[in-house]
C-alpha cells in the first residue's frame, strides 16, 4: 500500500469513510477530507482525530499531485468539483468498497452479503474469531459494544466484511461486488419498492454476479430458507463449492432460550427466526476456516450485540 499513503476522502462525513480514515490515520497514512456538511457528533470525531477540515464544502485545491489516493463516498455527486480535479490530475478515484479492497489484497477476504440478517450474521462471526482468540480484519457498517470500531486494518490473515448492497457514485454495482471474495455468504436476498435498484431483477442480478465472482477453490454459502438466496446459492458454478444451511434447531422453555445440537440444548442470549438462521450460517462458514462447532456452541453463549 505504499501507492495509497495519501488519501483525501470525498464525504468523510459518511460514517463509513470516517472509520476508515481514522484507521488509516492511525496506521500513519496522510489522511485529508472534504464534506458539505458536518453534524455535531461528526464534527467532533474529526476534531478528535485531527480530521477536521477547515470548513464545509467542496475544495478542488486540496486535490493536488501530492495526493496518492481519492476515495469517493456513496453519495458523491458526478460532478463533484473534487472528483473532477483528481481526474484531471490522473490521481486513481476509488469507491469505498474499491479501496477496502486495496487495503486487503494480502487477506483472506470473506464478505457477508443481503438484505436482512447481514449485520448480525457478521456480528456472531466475528464474535466468536475473538472468542477464539484468532487474529482477524473487519470491515462492519455499525459499532458492535465489544469491539473497537467499525474497521480494523493490521497483519491478520483474514479480514470479515460486511457487505453492502448499495451502489457507489462511480458505476452502478452492488458495494460487494468490488471487495472480490475468497468465501462468500448470502443470507437472503429481498427486494421492494423503496430498495436502490429499480426492480427485482437487476437486484437479484447483484447477487447472482456476488455468486459468479466466487473464485476457483472459493466457497459460497447460502441460506436455503430463502428463496431467492437458494435459486443464486444453488447455482452450478466452475470449481466453487457451494453450502447451503438454514435456520438452527432451537427451542424456548419458561422465557429462556436454546440452540439445540444433538441432546444437547446451548442457552442463548439473542433469538428469533432471523438470528436462529445467522447462527447457523456463522457456524458452517466458521467451520471452514478452522473454528470447529464446539468452540462456536461455546462462545455463542455469551454473544449480544
Amino acid at each position: 500500500m505504499s501507492a495509497t499513503r495519501s488519501v483525501h476522502f470525498i464525504g468523510i462525513g459518511d460514517t463509513t469513510l470516517l472509520n476508515l480514515a481514522i484507521a488509516l490515520k492511525k496506521k500513519g497514512f496522510s489522511v485529508t477530507g472534504s464534506d458539505i456538511t458536518l453534524e455535531a457528533p461528526v464534527r467532533e470525531e474529526l476534531l478528535k482525530h485531527g480530521l477536521l477540515p477547515s470548513g464545509p464544502g467542496w475544495f478542488p485545491e486540496k486535490i493536488h499531485r501530492g495526493i496518492t489516493t481519492v476515495v469517493a463516498g456513496p453519495v458523491t455527486e458526478k460532478n463533484n468539483p473534487e472528483l473532477e480535479a483528481a481526474r484531471k490530475a490522473g490521481i486513481p478515484v476509488y469507491t469505498y468498497p474499491e479501496f477496502v479492497y486495496l487495503l486487503a489484497t494480502d487477506k483472506q477476504r470473506i464478505v457477508v452479503a443481503g438484505s436482512r440478517g447481514k449485520a448480525g450474521l457478521t456480528a456472531m462471526v466475528l464474535f466468536t474469531l475473538k472468542y477464539a482468540n484468532r487474529p482477524f480484519d473487519y470491515i462492519i457498517n455499525r459499532p458492535l459494544k465489544w469491539l473497537d470500531g467499525t474497521v480494523q486494518l493490521t497483519d491478520a490473515p483474514i479480514i470479515i466484511i460486511e457487505g453492502d448492497e448499495s451502489p457507489g457514485p462511480l458505476d452502478n454495482r452492488a458495494g460487494f461486488l468490488h471487495y472480490n471474495h475468497h468465501i462468500g455468504l448470502i443470507c437472503s436476498i429481498n427486494w421492494d419498492k423503496t430498495n436502490l435498484f429499480s426492480s427485482e431483477e437487476e437486484y437479484v442480478k447483484q447477487f447472482d454476479e456476488f455468486g459468479d465472482r466466487t473464485p476457483k477453490g472459493g466457497l459460497l454459502f447460502y441460506c436455503e430458507n430463502n428463496t431467492l438466496a437458494t435459486v443464486v446459492g444453488a447455482k452450478q458454478r466452475a470449481d466453487v463449492l457451494s453450502i447451503p444451511y438454514k435456520i438452527h434447531p432451537h427451542t424456548s422453555e419458561q422465557g429462556n432460550h436454546f440452540i439445540v445440537t444433538g441432546k444437547n440444548k446451548i442457552p442463548v442470549q439473542v433469538y428469533g427466526t432471523q438470528n436462529f438462521e445467522s447462527m447457523s450460517g456463522a457456524m458452517e462458514l466458521l467451520k471452514r476456516i478452522g473454528v470447529p462447532a464446539d468452540k462456536f456452541y461455546e462462545a455463542i453463549q455469551h454473544f449480544s450485540f
